[in-house]
């Protein structure tokens, strides 16, 4: 007897709940896109979260006691950002209160940095001759639970007259060129009171360059407004700082934000924190750099996530990001690999700690060894005012031809004497792990004339057209 079988039923594709869709589908256009009711209407308190995401029942009472620390906010559209399903979402992970943070409550500094023993006046720090931090602002869009300035997210107005001492201090400080005006989030003012404190700064004569560092433009990319570009565009020279942490932050409202601002001739740098959990791996850090780069965002600083209280669950180990960094440089454009830095604790002002590629800096022969994002080597010979004998020339290194490098001829940072050690009479490998050719004299051999000296001024390039023989039939047709 023959057996039919039913039809197989087809399923429908479960759509992911994520976006402004699923968490706001009744919110009007209008609202969507004022930013005042975005501010408004953010999320701060843990019952409004838990309707739209599920709070484990265990941690409900530690995730509580934690927002009696720092309070939280979380934009609507930021929120839409977040993918429902994921407990460990990266997103949700920057701005929500979770048993972590409870767990290492009293692990790490209030003030990490020393902003405050730096202080002349309250709200200026002035760690560095030339530039001063001003923090003009307590309030935020979005608070960040890995925030250095978590001490003073108090959502209090800074008052008129401390923002006018800040200035006073600037203008009575000449050696004061640079000011990156901060807060919390300078954005989050309305226009005509940021442009009463910016109109205040440029009237000093000797401040040349005014910074601000804002997370606007990923939390709330709707305050990024025609009459906001306008203003801005009166106070140049004027750069703005964002802070982009995960390519599902590139949104094309974000994109749009950051288009407006440089169109009103405002540069734009990205200030990323290394966070376990979010960005600590290659792939995602590849994927926002060079997302940032086709919104003419320029990466700056990738930070060493700062000692605050109650993140050590975002700190990741140093040598995690030089890793980071090692998998970027050669592999995607330079304009797009940000200067890993630690702020240094208690004041120290930043740090950079990056890969080593100066493997030795030998003073007596007047070399250095240097190595390429392949983990090849090459030898670079410094200026002695002689001519140099074929054995000398800068090249690829052979290694096996070469004294060892030892700690005495050896540069150092970060890594850099693990470095040094694995290469030390050992092949260079190339990026697929191979053992990379080791040439002496660079990437073609010498050429030696008939006095055996090396023939010099001659390039092997012979371009079309530029030959002796095309050269002299030219001249003859002519």
């Amino acid at each position: 007897m023959e057996r039919t079988l039913a039809p197989v039923q087809a399923t429908a594709p479960v759509a992911p709940r994520t976006g402004r869709a699923h968490f706001y589908p009744d919110v009007a256009d209008a609202q969507w896109n004022d930013w005042k009711w975005q501010f408004r209407h953010r999320i701060t308190k843990l019952e409004e979260l838990e309707k739209f995401l599920p709070i484990p029942a265990g941690e409900r009472a530690l995730r509580a006691d934690v927002l009696r620390d720092f309070r939280m906010g979380i934009t609507p559209y930021y929120l839409s950002l977040v993918d429902a399903d994921d407990p460990a979402d990266p997103i949700l992970r920057q701005v929500a209160p979770i048993a972590e943070e409870y767990l290492f409550r009293d692990v790490g500094e209030e003030d990490p940095l020393g902003e405050e023993r730096y202080s002349p006046v309250p709200g200026i720090t002035h760690r560095y001759p030339d530039r001063v931090l001003m923090v003009i602002s307590n309030s935020c869009a979005i608070y960040c639970r890995y925030c250095t300035r978590k001490r003073i997210m108090y959502e209090d107005a800074v008052p008129d007259v401390e923002i006018d001492r800040m200035v006073d201090y600037i203008a009575k400080t000449p050696r004061v060129r640079d000011v990156i005006v901060s807060g919390g989030d300078p954005l989050t003012y309305g226009t005509k009171k940021l442009e009463s404190i910016l109109s205040k700064l440029r009237a000093i004569p000797h401040l040349e360059i005014i910074r601000i560092g804002s997370r606007v433009p990923v939390s709330l990319p709707q305050r990024i407004d025609d009459e906001l570009c306008a203003m801005l565009a009166q106070y140049h020279p004027l750069w703005i700082n964002v802070h982009f942490n995960h390519p599902r932050e590139l949104t094309p409202d974000a994109a749009a934000a950051c288009d407006k601002l440089s169109r009103a001739g405002i540069p734009l740098n990205n200030q990323s924190v290394l966070l376990k959990g979010v960005n600590d791996d290659v792939p995602t850090m590849r994927a926002l750099c060079t997302g940032l780069m086709k919104m003419r965002v320029r990466p700056y600083y990738l930070y060493q996530c700062d000692q605050i209280r109650g993140a050590e669950h975002f700190r990741t180990p140093v040598a995690k990001g030089i890793e980071v960094i090692e998998g970027l440089r050669g592999h995607i454009s330079g304009l797009a690999v940000p200067t890993f830095v630690i702020d240094a604790p208690g004041g120290g002002g930043k740090v950079p700690v990056m890969p080593q590629y100066l493997l030795q800096h030998d003073t007596k022969n007047q070399r250095v060894v240097l190595r390429n994002f392949q983990d090849r080597l090459f030898v670079y010979h410094e200026p002695t005012g002689r001519a140099r004998s074929v054995g000398e020339r800068s090249g690829e290194l052979d290694v096996d031809a070469t004294p060892p490098i030892t700690a005495e001829t050896t540069a150092t940072n970060g890594n850099g004497a693990s470095k040094a050690a694995s290469h030390a009479g050992a092949p260079a490998k190339n990026g697929n792990g191979k053992s990379a050719s080791t040439r002496s004299n660079g990437s073609a051999a010498a050429r030696v004339g008939a006095d055996g000296k090396p023939v010099v001024g001659k390039s092997r390039w012979v371009h079309r057209g530029h030959s002796r023989e095309e050269r002299v039939r030219k001249a003859n047709e002519t």
